[in-house]
């Protein structure tokens, strides 16, 4: 287990075996999640954004939001127009 202590103006010294492994380096940006009582920390590097990739990528036949706004706009538009 790796641990660190917290200095009296908040600062961490994230254990050198930990970045390494994660790629935190110099001016790397960190997240910190609570869940489930946990502090999570989530370093955010270029792997970490190349892992939502794909996530909001449609599945056959949907449409994108942006499409089914506009028809549900023009459907109003025509109803209107009656």
């Amino acid at each position: 287990m790796n641990a660190c202590y917290v200095t009296s103006k908040g600062q961490m010294v994230v254990p050198a075996a930990i970045r390494r492994k994660y790629g935190i380096t110099p001016g790397t940006r960190v997240n910190f999640v609570e869940e489930n009582g946990r502090i999570i920390f989530q370093p955010v590097t270029p792997e970490y954004i190349d892992s939502f990739c794909g996530v909001f990528k449609l599945k056959p036949g949907e449409k994108p939001a942006v499409q089914e706004l506009i028809g549900d706009r023009r459907v109003e538009r025509e109803r209107e127009n009656r």
